[in-house]
């Protein structure tokens, strides 16, 4: 059964730093590429960013230069450290594991249930 538990949510004010993981179970970790979404209210799920089983990482133009994305491959782990943060960062984040290609469009395979971040100013 596959599993991914988001983790590392909360309140934080503008300016400060939050740390959210992801830790997955069922398949096979290290052959994936992850990415972290995010879903603000009232708005499209968006992508974050992401990382292939190699380690090549990309970013949404909102977020680069503040948030990096890593993975633990020993800890079936995908991590997003969040600094700087926005007001327009509050959003429900979620991880999603096993990028694959259907119909022509690229998707996720899996997806964790996501994990509240809410940035006050």
């Amino acid at each position: 059964q596959v599993q991914l538990v988001e983790s590392g949510g909360g309140s934080v004010q503008a300016g400060g730093s939050r740390q959210l993981s992801c830790a997955s179970s069922g398949y096979r970790f290290t052959n994936c590429r992850m990415g972290w979404y995010r879903q603000a209210p009232g708005k499209e799920r968006e992508l974050v960013s992401h990382i292939s089983a190699d380690g090549t990482t990309s970013y949404a133009d909102s977020v680069q230069g503040r948030f990096t994305i890593s993975r633990d491959n020993a800890q079936n782990t995908l991590y997003l450290q969040m600094n700087s943060l926005k007001t327009e960062d509050t959003a429900v984040y979620s991880c999603a594991a096993c990028r694959v290609q259907r119909g022509g469009v690229w998707t996720y395979t899996y997806w964790g249930q996501g994990t509240q971040v809410t940035v006050s100013s």
